[in-house]
């Protein structure tokens, strides 16, 4: 696959430092796409809301778990998806499409398949379906997006590594640059990821003018309307 980020080192931790909606605003300063897209519904949540943002790379395939699979091949069986998920640069972030109906019979990863994306440099897991043993996910420091929180693992197995996926609405590519935090999962346009941080700083400074006016005691409307003309 030879994918290659676009940001990496100092850039990519530049880009982690932000909210997720602040990079909602930045991206959509450029008009790349229309604003009810590139990002998931809410019914992708973020599972552990008081971490950090999350920034990586998309690496996808496909599960199923409400039928045993049709090889006979057991989830813990698929080192051909492990060697998949290397083919895609680090920080890696696993985004399985879960295509029961409805999703979330079982969860494919529990604490112990959380170790072993960990190990593979991965920094979170999204999927449409469910995740399990969270406690011990937690400890691993993996962030989860999920449809549901499952008991079991059921008849998970994987299938169509390294295809283009939806879930929450969102479609994913192998290789697309994720941001994720409590407010949700999106996708980052990739030809102008290095110049989010930058419009990101101006939006903020924006923000905080209004905020700052609005709290004042010298508010007023005309206040108001003239210092949203002047910030555009």
């Amino acid at each position: 696959m030879a994918l290659q980020p676009v940001l990496i080192g100092k850039k990519l931790d530049a880009l982690r430092q932000l909210d997720t909606c602040m990079v909602s605003n930045a991206i959509e300063t450029f008009d790349l796409r229309l604003r009810n897209a590139g990002f998931a519904d809410a019914s992708i949540r973020c599972v552990f809301e008081d971490a950090p943002p999350m920034v990586g790379y998309a690496a996808t395939a496909r599960l199923r778990s409400g039928q045993p699979p049709v090889a006979g091949r057991r989830f813990r069986d698929r080192t051909d998806w492990w060697n998949s998920i290397l083919e895609i640069p680090a920080p890696r972030i696993v985004v399985l499409e879960d295509m029961d109906k409805p999703a979330g019979v079982g969860a494919l990863v529990g604490d112990g398949h959380g170790a072993i994306l960990v190990a593979l440099g991965c920094v979170g897991y999204v999927t449409n379906g469910a995740v399990r043993e969270l406690p011990g996910i937690r400890k691993l420091g993996l962030h989860l997006f999920a449809g549901n929180v499952a008991v079991s693992h059921a008849y998970s197995h994987l299938f169509d590594f390294g295809c283009t996926v939806k879930v929450g609405g969102l479609e994913v590519r192998p290789g697309d640059l994720l941001h994720g935090n409590r407010h949700g999962l999106l996708t980052v346009p990739k030809e102008i990821a290095a110049e989010i941080p930058t419009v990101a700083a101006k939006l903020e400074q924006s923000e905080q003018k209004l905020i700052d006016l609005c709290r004042s005691s010298d508010f007023s409307v005309d206040k108001l309307r003239q210092l949203i003309g002047e910030l555009g």
